[in-house]
């Protein structure tokens, strides 16, 4: 970073560290015990719509990878849909007790994309929690900046959220995850799958 980008404010990028996502089955073993939130099995990854020859490829590896890796489940281990803005979304599904084979899911879909060249196109890769009210949480990884900051929507539709709970989640996993820290960057993820 030069001496310009110092003076004007500007942020070196930081290098993504897909590795970050290996940390969360230890976070999700201190939500259990210290917050009362079970894994719901359901991940996901969002990524700016690409269209082509090559993200078809890519997607079809993805839908192989992931079939192959679930074979003898629902039948249904990897969903794509696309959202209001135009954000594609891969919805993956695992027992809710096997949160480490979600999070391999996770950052095999976000490393596939990556080495296909749609690094730029990733933004958020989200693992789902419930507590006993079936109240939902997601931890959200922000692929660009390599932390992590969870998500409570508020039940009932409105868009609303819990931002106590976010608080309280985030400082019981400050050792367990990289949290961001920049609470400007905790962006509501509205209906993402797997929420």
């Amino acid at each position: 970073m030069g001496f310009l980008d110092t003076v004007l404010g500007r942020d070196k990028p930081v290098r993504p560290d897909l590795d970050q996502l290996f940390a969360v089955p230890s976070a999700a073993l201190t939500l259990r015990a210290d917050a009362g939130l079970e894994p719901t099995g359901l991940g996901s990854v969002c990524f700016a719509g690409a269209e082509g020859g090559s993200f078809a490829r890519v997607r079809q590896d993805i839908g192989e990878l992931l079939d192959a890796a679930t074979a003898g489940g629902d039948g249904r281990p990897v969903e794509f849909s696309t959202d209001d803005f135009g954000y594609t979304w891969l919805l993956a599904r695992r027992p809710a007790d096997d949160t480490a084979a979600l999070v391999t899911d996770l950052h095999a879909v976000n490393t596939l994309l990556q080495d296909g060249g749609f690094g730029p196109q990733l933004l958020c890769s989200l693992i789902g929690f419930r507590d006993a009210e079936g109240r939902p949480l997601s931890l959200v990884y922000l692929f660009k900046r390599g932390t992590f900051y969870p998500f409570a929507p508020v039940p009932g539709g409105a868009e609303k959220r819990d931002n106590q709970r976010e608080l309280q989640v985030a400082a019981l996993l400050g050792s367990d995850l990289r949290i961001e820290p920049d609470l400007a960057r905790w962006f509501p993820v509205w209906g993402a799958p797997g929420l």
